[in-house]
C-alpha cells in the first residue's frame, strides 16, 4: 500500500472509531462539508441515502441511531491505493422498533478522502436482511 493509501486508510478508521462510540465531535472533524454518504436499499427505511453534506448526514445518523442497534461489526479487510479505501467486514444488528435482528452478514464500504476528511462514504449490505428485519420480516 502506498504512503497516501495508509493515510486514507487511518482516517477512514478513526471516522469508524468514532462512529463506533459515538464521538459526533471528532465525526465532525473527519467528515468534509460537502461529504457525501450513499447506501442503496429499501427506500422505506428512512435512513437510505444519499444523503449530501455533513449537515444532512448527522441528521440521517439521528434516524439511524434509533433505529439500528449494530450488535456485530468486524472489519475483516482494508485496501487503499490513494484516496480511496475498501473494506469488507460482517455485522449484525437488531431493529429497534421490530426487536428483529437481520442475522450475520457482509458489508462493504468505499471511502474517499481529501485533505483529512472523508468526502465519500458509500455503503454496500445484505439491504434485504436490514429491509426484513425492519420491517419484522424474516430475510
Amino acid at each position: 500500500m502506498d504512503e497516501q493509501g495508509q493515510a486514507t486508510i487511518e482516517i477512514v478508521k478513526a471516522l469508524m472509531g468514532a462512529m463506533g462510540s459515538g464521538d459526533m465531535e471528532a465525526m465532525g472533524a473527519l467528515m468534509a462539508d460537502d461529504m457525501v454518504w450513499h447506501n442503496e436499499g429499501d427506500k422505506s427505511i428512512p435512513w437510505i441515502g444519499p444523503w449530501d453534506g455533513k449537515e444532512a448526514i448527522f441528521g440521517f445518523l439521528e434516524v439511524f441511531s434509533a433505529n439500528f442497534e449494530t450488535t456485530l461489526w468486524e472489519n475483516e479487510d482494508f485496501l487503499a491505493e490513494g484516496d480511496t479505501a475498501a473494506v469488507f467486514g460482517k455485522m449484525n444488528a437488531r431493529m429497534t422498533a421490530s426487536g428483529k435482528e437481520t442475522g450475520d452478514f457482509t458489508f462493504a464500504l468505499r471511502a474517499r478522502v481529501r485533505d483529512g476528511q472523508v468526502i465519500l462514504w458509500n455503503w454496500f449490505e445484505d439491504s434485504f436482511a436490514v429491509s426484513a428485519a425492519y420491517s419484522g420480516g424474516k430475510a
